[in-house]
């Protein structure tokens, strides 16, 4: 459970980067979220208050723990797939080498972080 643990942290440090450079791409045009930075912030806060939550519980050794820690793998996984959906497609978001190393770095992390939730998962 501590390398799991710590899998998450990193990646979640990631991940959260990587919506602070979302902001700066104005990524709720990317996916057609109406309302601007006023919606596309307040998205954010449940999404950020669980995935710290998540941290918390897996911390504990609470079941939810791991289920949130799937998803947060999930996620990280779904953000390298759409952005190099959007590259492929010619957007200049996210071209950057830093932001390019956050994306490959997160789909790394993510993978690794959903093995180690399904292991725990499966050997309790």
């Amino acid at each position: 459970m501590d390398a799991l643990f710590w899998i998450y942290l990193v990646n979640l440090v990631f991940l959260l980067n990587h919506e602070v450079e979302s902001a700066y791409w104005k990524e709720w045009k990317l996916f057609g979220i109406p309302g601007g930075i006023t919606v596309f912030l307040l998205l954010h806060f449940p999404v950020f208050f669980v995935f710290l939550l998540g941290l918390i519980l897996l911390h504990q050794q609470q079941f939810w723990g791991l289920v949130i820690s799937g998803l947060l793998a999930a996620s990280g996984i779904f953000a390298f797939s759409a952005h190099v959906f959007f590259i492929a497609r010619g957007g200049r978001e996210f071209r950057l080498p830093v932001s390019i190393f956050i994306l490959c770095a997160t789909l790394v992390l993510s993978t690794v972080q959903l093995i180690l939730t399904a292991r725990e998962f499966l050997t309790g």
